[in-house]
């Protein structure tokens, strides 16, 4: 008796265990485990993204660059997935099964309850033939939602491209899911956050056959999309194309300045793309192609290259000598071919000469800049040549040369002006003087700056004395609101009258100097010729400039890579740009068929965008 009373205790026991098991077992799954009750809930509803439109960006004059327009998304969840047909779905949605496959198992491993999606921007035609056998395809739906287009392929450097979300992406941000898209360049990646908007989110109610029955509760729990704000920004499209048509077929860069406000008027970076190519289902494709062409057509020439400045740092220089005393308006150097450091070592020179400095800027001198940069690197007040360069350097840096801008597009390069540690490291401490750096005061040896800053070295000159940091956006709107961005003017510690000196040093370089050739009738334009030195190949053509003289609207660089000299190159595409801004015409068609009649890149683009069509663009 007690014997089966034992054995009737131990097999109550064993039942109760079980039975507490189980109990436990429910309990977690109905309130602890999510991805069950989330598995439970999908067999009857689905849970839908509502994706919200991406703020616009406009230009100045509110002409549309960058819009969406909808299209649809194949969608799975791969829990609810049964008896898959995977060459019936891949012939109706016109897709590789291979490629499928790939994006099934992606989709899996991200989440067997979680929606991915699996086929992306199918065409209306094909969405219209896969709703009809959706009851096929268990697991599967169609989402909707909008894709950037770009109607007027242009400053595709400045606006940039959208990508797809990496891992790091989704860990780092509670609002992207696999296979959302974010900002990858431009303006797109500087402005996400306020572009992208807010999403939102809807039930709908499905019968076993995956057939939509209505929206859930009457839509009552729907959570409604925020539209992204929108991007004014200081582009001029009119401007923006005419230099990339004077560009087509060359390498450099033109920025162009409002020095009054430091919006960017136009950023060309040549050679370029067609941001449309980096969208629709040969993205990848696309931008494998691009990031193979040896041109680096995705490259930012206008704000990531580097190069010496050449002369067109005359000008900051004499600013420099004469704010320090080094030298005044009325000092003078002789110049016979170029500055001789020894029997053995020229740096030559083509103006032969007894100048000054205003004098010496006009006809790009460089005898009178290598005295000018050694006599200020030597002054008496410095213990050694390391402290009058860093002294030097100084200076330089207030003018922004070889520092960040802070431009609100990523990617900005800060460029190098060599301190005496530089040297030092090459020389040893007390191992080098001026003479071993003298190149310096014509803008070459080791010295290299932006594209960015030189037109903002321009627009300094233009303002006689500050800027404002330069930048795309000048106001951000919603429906609500349009908010304006303030941004801070900030000073040179040099004398106006300085200034003065050298603006009209500037305008002798056009008027009877050496860009003589591209000065335009009735607008009178303050400038300066560089070319840079290449050790790879032909040198690089530079001009900075700014016009009118007073009053100034247009501050403007060129760099045209391997064109050769400043004057015969950059100068007549930054007056061509002038004079198209402020007088919206050109008064010398011979000037402007020549530049745009030379080419040297004679090749096909990387990606070939003739057959992309988006809604809105003319054929």
């Amino acid at each position: 008796m007690n014997e089966n009373g034992n054995r009737t205790r131990v097999v109550q026991g064993i039942i109760i265990l079980v039975g507490f098991f189980f109990l436990v077992r429910l309990l977690y799954i109905q309130l602890i485990d999510k991805d069950y009750r989330q598995f439970a809930s999908d067999n009857s509803l689905r849970k839908e993204t509502i994706f919200p439109p991406r703020g616009l960006i406009l230009d100045r004059n509110g002409v549309l660059l960058a819009g969406n327009e909808t299209i649809y998304d194949v969608m799975v969840i791969p829990a609810k997935v049964k008896d898959l047909d995977t060459n019936a779905i891949c012939k109706l949605l016109d897709v590789d099964k291979t490629d499928f496959e790939d994006a099934y198992d992606k989709a899996d491993y991200y989440s067997k309850y979680k929606p991915s999606p699996i086929v992306r921007e199918i065409t209306p035609e094909q969405y219209g033939r896969f709703e009809e056998r959706l009851f096929e395809f268990r697991g599967f739906f169609v989402q909707a939602r909008t894709m950037r287009y770009y109607p007027l392929d242009v400053a595709p450097h400045a606006i940039g491209y959208l990508g797809e979300v990496t891992d790091n992406d989704i860990d780092t941000s509670d609002y992207y899911k696999m296979g959302d898209y974010i900002g990858a360049s431009g303006l797109e990646k500087s402005y996400e956050k306020v572009l992208r908007g807010k999403k939102g989110g809807r039930l709908i109610l499905v019968d076993a056959l995956n057939r939509e029955q209505g929206r859930y509760m009457d839509g009552k729990g729907d959570i409604p999309a925020e539209p992204g704000a929108s991007l004014n920004t200081g582009l001029d499209l009119k401007l923006q194309q005419y230099g990339e048509k004077l560009m087509r077929g060359k390498k450099g860069s033109i920025i162009c300045i409002d020095p009054q406000t430091g919006e960017i008027l136009a950023m060309v970076s040549m050679p370029d793309y067609d941001p449309n190519v980096l969208l629709g289902r040969d993205r990848s494709h696309n931008y494998g192609k691009l990031i193979l062409d040896p041109d680096k057509p995705l490259f930012n020439r206008a704000i990531s290259a580097r190069y010496p400045p050449g002369s067109t740092l005359k000008t900051v220089e004499a600013l420099l000598a004469l704010q320090q005393h080094v030298i005044t308006k009325t000092t003078t150097y002789t110049c016979t071919g170029g500055y001789h450091l020894s029997a053995a070592h020229t740096i030559h020179c083509h103006a032969d000469g007894t100048f000054n400095a205003r004098e010496a800027i006009k006809m790009s001198c460089n005898t009178y800049y290598c005295n000018v940069f050694r006599t200020f690197i030597d002054q008496r007040r410095f213990g050694n040549a390391a402290e009058g360069l860093d002294n030097w350097k100084e200076g330089l840096s207030s003018f922004g040369l070889g520092t960040k801008l802070g431009i609100d597009i990523p990617n900005e390069a800060r460029g190098l002006v060599p301190n005496a540690k530089f040297y030092n490291h090459y020389y040893g401490v007390g191992g080098w003087k001026s003479s071993n750096v003298i190149s310096l005061g014509i803008g070459q040896a080791e010295i290299s700056l932006t594209p960015l800053q030189l037109a903002n070295q321009a627009a300094i000159m233009a303002n006689r004395g500050y800027y404002i940091t330069p930048h795309f956006v000048r106001s951000i709107s919603t429906k609500e609101k349009t908010i304006t961005l303030n941004w801070p003017k900030k000073y040179i510690n040099i004398d106006s009258t300085y200034f003065n000196y050298v603006v009209d040093a500037m305008e002798d370089v056009v008027e009877h100097g050496t860009a003589s050739l591209s000065k335009v009738p009735g607008m009178p334009i303050c400038g300066k010729t560089g070319t840079a030195e290449n050790p790879h190949g032909k040198d690089h053509a530079i001009f900075i400039g700014f016009a009118p003289k007073y009053k100034p609207k247009i501050a403007v660089v060129v760099i045209i890579e391997n064109a050769g000299f400043g004057a015969e190159w950059a100068a007549p595409v930054a007056t061509l740009m002038m004079e198209k801004y402020i007088k919206d015409s050109i008064s010398r068609p011979n000037w402007e068929k020549w530049i745009l009649d030379a080419t040297y890149l004679h090749k096909k683009p990387a990606v070939d965008s003739t057959s992309i069509k988006y809604k809105g663009v003319d054929e």
